[in-house]
This record gives C-alpha cells, sequence and structure tokens, in this order.
C-alpha cells in the first residue's frame, strides 16, 4: 500500500473506529448468495415498465446493504423514460439484445446487444429502445430508493400525471428534467 493511503486510512480508523468499518453496510446483507431465474423477480414482486415492459429486480438493496440493485427489463414496446437525473446513483446498463438510442448530457450512443454504458449521477440521460424486442440489464449503485421508485409507479396502475411522475420521481431521488427520446 502506498505510503499516502496507508496513513490516511490509518487516521480514518483511528478517529472514526468500527463505525467506519460497519458504514455503508447493513445487518440485512446476504452472505450464502442466491439464485433468481429468468422471468422471476427477486421477491416474487414484478414492476413493469409502464405497465407492460417487465423490469424486474434481480438483486436487491436488501442483499447488499444498500450498495446496489440490479434490475433485467424486457422491452415489447419501443419506448423510453423521460429525460431525467438520479441524485444519489450512478447507473450501468448492458444491452443483452435488441437495440437502443442512450442520451448522455448532449450526446447520443446508440448500443447493440454486448455494448456497456455508465450513465453517473447528476448527468441527465435517458434512452429508447429502436429495436422490435430488447432486453438490457442494468445496476443502480448505490441503490437509494430504485426499488421504491418502481413499486410506488406499479401500484399507481395508470401512467402517472406529469406532475405525479415528478412528485413520485423526487420523492425517490431522481429529478425529470425533460421529455422521453421519440423515434421519428
Amino acid at each position: 500500500m502506498e505510503r499516502r493511503k496507508f496513513i490516511v486510512t490509518t487516521a480514518a480508523l483511528a478517529a472514526f473506529g468500527s463505525d467506519l468499518m460497519a458504514f455503508p453496510f447493513s445487518k440485512n446483507e446476504v452472505k450464502n448468495g442466491f439464485l433468481v431465474k429468468s422471468g422471476e423477480a427477486r421477491f416474487g414482486k414484478h414492476t413493469p415498465f409502464r405497465g407492460v415492459n417487465p423490469n424486474d429486480l434481480k438483486i436487491s438493496s436488501k442483499d447488499t446493504g444498500g450498495q446496489m440493485s440490479a434490475f433485467e427489463y424486457i422491452g415489447v414496446e419501443k419506448t423510453g423514460p423521460s429525460l431525467h437525473v438520479h441524485l444519489e446513483q450512478d447507473e450501468v446498463f448492458y444491452v443483452v439484445e435488441g437495440e437502443y438510442l442512450f442520451q448522455l448530457g448532449d450526446s447520443q450512443h446508440q448500443l447493440k446487444a454486448g455494448d456497456t454504458i455508465f450513465l453517473p449521477r447528476n448527468i441527465p440521460h435517458t434512452w429508447i429502445q429502436t429495436s422490435d424486442k430488447g432486453k438490457l440489464f442494468y445496476i443502480l449503485q448505490p441503490a437509494f430508493k430504485m426499488e421504491e421508485f418502481f413499486q410506488t409507479m406499479t401500484d399507481l396502475g395508470r401512467p402517472p400525471t406529469e406532475e405525479e411522475a415528478q412528485k413520485i420521481s423526487l420523492a425517490h431521488g431522481i429529478r425529470n428534467v425533460g421529455p422521453p427520446l421519440t423515434l421519428k
């Protein structure tokens, strides 16, 4: 270990002791692993995006002490979320199948199967499926309140109004800043 890193780490441990070692993990972390099969959600709760596209939780914040959550999205329609900003988390998307157009800030990127994109917090982003069918695997880190966000949107039972969408989003650390992408 480099001398400077060693000194900083030692000073932090001395100042914060066991409290530093406990953060940010929780007692709910899974220690033995688990399996979530295709078509299943982690706790049996499906949260389809826009009520149609399967968007299943595969790894929960409860499994990782709040460090991350992971979802599998299966696109059956050419749609995507509003332009938005995550205030507390980064996202990583991996395209399993199909093609997607991602917007990150002012740049747009066409992704196909096998491509990965990193979307840092506090940078506006969105995406739209451009192929007839698609599949994404994505991770949010830290997990923050994304599982609750998707559950709240699902429980609404209908598309939210713009005002409802912004209120629900803000309550879960997301700020909508523009419309979704459209295909021309």
